[in-house]
């Protein structure tokens, strides 16, 4: 399973302003320590301030934050709002599947469990579960560092254990 730029991208916003919070964050700040366009990730910062992630300021000064606890944030939940469906192959996806074989199919139904199982895994993390190490990330962010030093610091060695 591949997500989507977008996802990627909305979850490293949320993981800088877990990192910062209650600091404001800023888009270019972001962009800069992940050598991402900041036209995009106005585009994640303002659908996950509508969907009341982040608080967002406008302004000189301004930037965004976590509006809830990073432990109330389930990144299932994300996951599912920034992706456009989680069909991994078209016959999953009842209004694009023009599969003949999609009734009769054993295929289908192990990629909807695999499917399930991805999101089941998410679904018992938060966002507070895998910014524990929010120091080096903020200094990372500070300094605007190259994009393969933050990626380092976010996706470690070290996977956070999903809870039961």
């Amino acid at each position: 399973m591949r997500l989507t730029s977008y996802s990627n991208y909305s979850l490293r916003v949320l993981l800088a302003a877990a990192a910062r919070s209650p600091r404001l964050t800023t888009i270019r700040e972001v962009a800069e320590a992940f050598d991402l366009p900041q036209s995009h990730l106005v585009k994640c910062v303002h659908q996950l301030g509508t969907w009341g992630y982040l608080e967002t300021v406008r302004g000189n000064g301004g930037g965004f934050r976590l509006k809830k606890s990073a432990a109330s944030i389930p990144l299932g939940e994300v996951v599912r709002r920034t992706e456009d469906g989680l069909s991994v192959v078209e016959c999953l996806d009842p209004e694009t599947n023009t599969c003949p074989l999609v009734d009769r199919c054993r295929m289908s139904l192990v990629l909807r469990r695999a499917t399930d199982a991805f999101l089941d895994v998410l679904d018992r993390l938060t966002l507070a579960d895998v910014a524990g190490n929010e120091a080096e990330f903020r200094a990372l962010l500070d300094e605007a560092g190259p994009a393969q030093s933050v990626s380092a610091v976010i996706c470690g060695s070290e996977a956070p254990v999903a809870r039961a």
